[in-house]
């Protein structure tokens, strides 16, 4: 059964960078437990600190795979607990990266939806303390899920994912990213995706 392992929130505080800079960040999260409440652009108690970049309705709530971050281990040798990559929802079973932009799924009485891959920025180096990690998160094609709010309501550990619908246009977050970051030719066929994030679109319908 694929579940929600983790749940985790935060809000901006100051993180410094390798030259000692201050630098306001939320991608710090805490697990938290008992059911949260997920409405309007984020869950209860959590929050960005740029919204120009992070957040809004089509990055509501961030995704990512316990397996995902289980490989991420196996290749650095340390451990690293839910919600270091800043993601809200920690899942098991799932395959995140490989979920196809527009699928649904309902978690508690929540239903979200995938609309884009996270890509990396320099806050994610800052947070593992090696820069070398955005290219690395790049190159690694497991990016995440964004998504965005469908309906309302309250979610928890524990509750499981079902996926209750998924396009049939087979384009995948994991596509998408490498779109972006690694091979251009792909952009005219994620363009094909409708439910893909509006921002995103239009990056990549002024790179076509």
């Amino acid at each position: 059964m694929a579940s929600l392992v983790s749940v985790n929130v935060g809000t901006p505080r100051q993180i410094s960078t390798r030259r000692g800079q201050a630098m306001l960040s939320a991608i710090v999260k805490e697990p938290v437990l008992g059911r949260v409440r997920v409405a309007g652009v984020n869950l209860a108690g959590d929050d960005q600190a740029d919204r120009s970049v992070h957040g809004g309705p089509d990055k509501a709530v961030y995704a990512y795979a316990r397996e995902d971050i289980d490989w991420w281990e196996e290749i650095s040798g340390a451990e690293l607990p839910n919600g270091v990559f800043g993601e809200n929802l920690t899942t098991l079973g799932v395959d995140v990266s490989g979920s196809i932009i527009g699928e649904r799924w309902a978690l508690g009485s929540v239903v979200l939806e995938v609309c884009q891959p996270r890509l990396p920025c320099s806050k994610l180096g800052i947070r593992f303390g090696d820069l070398r990690m955005v290219k690395a998160f790049a190159k690694a094609s497991r990016p995440g899920a964004y998504m965005r709010i469908i309906q309302e309501g309250d979610l928890g550990v524990g509750d499981e994912v079902t996926i209750v619908s998924r396009p049939d246009h087979g384009i995948t977050l994991a596509m998408t990213a490498d779109a972006v970051l690694k091979d251009p030719a792909l952009v005219p066929k994620v363009l094909l995706a409708p439910q893909l994030s509006i921002e995103l679109r239009q990056e990549l319908s002024q790179a076509a």
